[in-house]
């Protein structure tokens, strides 16, 4: 099924723990070197809106220790490990609804979250309102605008095919509300946000083994949507995720912005 809230993942498919590692292999250097610089450190408290698959929230716990906490939240918990213990929290929220799990953190992070977040105002309020005086908020989201093809070197038809598909899935991801020019627009919603001292950058992977993993699996969640809306055939799907297992494109990723400030 469709989801209805600008999200085509649900976290709950099969091929969901497979993003979940190569969004991490591709991303986690990139949000962590953020987070060093923020100086975490024992005793933090922290929130990770979108909990993923953890790697974020096991490298926090490790950093704050047993004397912080770490709250993490998402729409859908089902996917996590059974065994959750201190510093972690886990529980369901929506950050685009829900009033924050507490207040007074030290850190708050999104990643891949806002842009399909239906109220990002709000969400974004209620992140900021969450942090402490001198707290840092680190968002992280994809501007799949700014570049928008599977393959930028496309020199022959698997490369066509492919940026054929990555532009069925913006279509889907449109449709479904998602605003793909949101992460351009970071470091100004921050400044209006009220937060000061606000930088940004961004990651941009061109090609690494993460990357077709995450073309595969992501293809595979929404091929049902993409034959049904008519964007694409079966045999295309096949035939990109062949070329795609053969390892022979250079495939990219859009480009991560990574915006972060502090709360006066």
């Amino acid at each position: 099924m469709m989801r209805t809230d600008g999200h085509l993942l649900d976290n709950r498919q099969p091929e969901a723990g497979q993003r979940f590692d190569a969004l991490a292999a591709l991303f986690d250097p990139t949000t962590f070197r953020h987070m060093e610089r923020f100086g975490i450190g024992s005793g933090w408290r922290c929130w990770e809106v979108g909990a993923g698959g953890m790697s974020v929230v096991s490298w926090l716990a490790k950093r704050v220790g047993p004397t912080g906490r770490v709250f993490a939240t998402d729409l859908d918990t089902s996917w996590a490990p059974l065994a959750v213990r201190p510093p972690i929290q886990l529980r369901v929220h929506d950050v685009g609804v829900d009033e924050p799990p507490a207040e007074g953190f030290d850190l708050v992070h999104a990643r891949l979250v806002l842009a399909h977040v239906p109220d990002r105002e709000r969400a974004l309020r209620t992140m900021t309102r969450a942090l402490r005086p001198g707290g840092r908020l680190l968002v992280e989201d994809a501007d799949p605008t700014l570049q928008p093809l599977a393959c930028p070197d496309e020199r022959g038809p698997e490369q066509q095919l492919a940026n054929r598909v990555r532009h069925a899935m913006r279509s889907l991801l449109a449709e479904q509300g998602a605003e793909l020019s949101y992460g351009r627009r970071l470091p100004r919603l921050l400044r209006e946000a009220g937060l000061r001292q606000v930088e940004a950058d961004a990651c941009f992977p061109l090609t690494s083994p993460a990357c077709g993993a995450l073309e595969a699996a992501t293809v595979g969640q929404v091929r049902d949507q993409l034959v049904t809306a008519g964007l694409a055939t079966d045999q295309d799907i096949d035939q990109h995720l062949a070329n795609v297992a053969a390892g022979g494109m250079d495939l990219a990723t859009a480009p991560l912005i990574s915006a972060w400030g502090r709360k006066v």
